[in-house]
């Protein structure tokens, strides 16, 4: 059972990238998902969190209209296309994914971290 988090990455400030996250070992399009990020020296947060079926999406403040959680039941997959990135959403970024079917903060499953880095 794996997630497998990709495409961090140094960007310019005003720049955009698109993370992915692939599942393997088993299915987890029944699962809702979720991206938390970790910038050195502070705690993990909740960067945004998406519903089995995706039509429930959640995000957090500091992220709201810039940032875009979807996903691909058919790939397995989850993204979060990143847009006007700012010097402050540099960390490093994990995927998650729980068995809970709605949009939730707390999660079962986690992967290993992609690292975004946004030069000012």
């Amino acid at each position: 059972v794996q997630l497998q988090a990709s495409g961090g990455g140094l960007v310019q400030a005003g720049g955009s990238l698109r993370l992915s996250c692939a599942a393997s070992g088993r299915t987890f399009s029944t699962h809702a998902k979720g991206w938390f990020r970790q910038a050195p020296g502070k705690e993990r947060e909740f960067v945004a969190a998406i519903s089995w079926s995706g039509q429930s999406t959640d995000y957090a403040d500091s992220v709201k209209g810039r940032f875009t959680i979807s996903r691909d039941n058919t790939k397995n997959t989850m993204y979060l296309q990143m847009n006007s990135l700012k010097p402050e959403d540099t960390a490093i970024y994990y995927c998650a994914a729980d068995p809970s079917f709605g949009v939730t903060y707390e999660y079962d499953y986690w992967g290993q971290g992609t690292q975004v880095t946004v030069s000012s």
